[in-house]
């Protein structure tokens, strides 16, 4: 099955222009945050596993191996809960992903106490980045299921 639209098909397209803010600012994060760059890519997958973004996925799952993560910590980030590979840190950054991911499923949102431990572990600067990155994934996870775009083909470095 191919995808019902090419988004980025035309790159003079007000849809391209802004996918290119969304990726412009997700690349901002990746490269300049100090939140640790294994933590990004497990939220980045997380997100995009809950999400069911088989692209974006395919994606996360294959640059985080080509960047060096643990194919045991690939494999286990979606039940993170059940492994022992993951800090108290990481742990903390993979609830609040969850619960940002999963808005519309919980009636409080993000909990008070999945807040307060993700600060026990990240500065506001850290904190900061994780929002924007978990709200970036999220905004393009659904751009993707809404056109059909399918998992499998993509190769590390591809996108840039």
């Amino acid at each position: 099955m191919t995808a019902r639209l090419n988004l980025l098909g035309n790159p003079t397209s007000t849809a391209a222009k802004a996918a290119g803010h969304f990726g412009t600012a997700r690349k901002t994060i990746l490269q300049e945050s100090t939140l640790p760059a294994a933590t990004q890519k497990l939220v980045l997958l997380r997100t995009s596993q809950i999400n069911g973004d088989g692209y974006a996925t395919d994606v996360w799952s294959k640059n985080a191996a080509h960047a060096g993560e643990d194919s045991t910590r690939v494999n286990l980030v979606a039940a993170w809960r059940e492994s022992t590979v993951f800090t108290d840190a990481e742990r903390a950054a993979l609830e609040l992903t969850e619960q940002g991911a999963r808005i519309a499923d919980a009636a409080g949102g993000v909990t008070d106490e999945a807040w307060a431990n993700a600060a026990q572990h990240y500065d506001e600067d850290q904190l900061s980045d994780l929002v924007m990155l978990i709200a970036l994934i999220n905004a393009t996870n659904r751009m993707g299921v809404i056109v059909g775009q399918r998992g499998g083909d993509y190769q590390p470095g591809q996108l840039g």
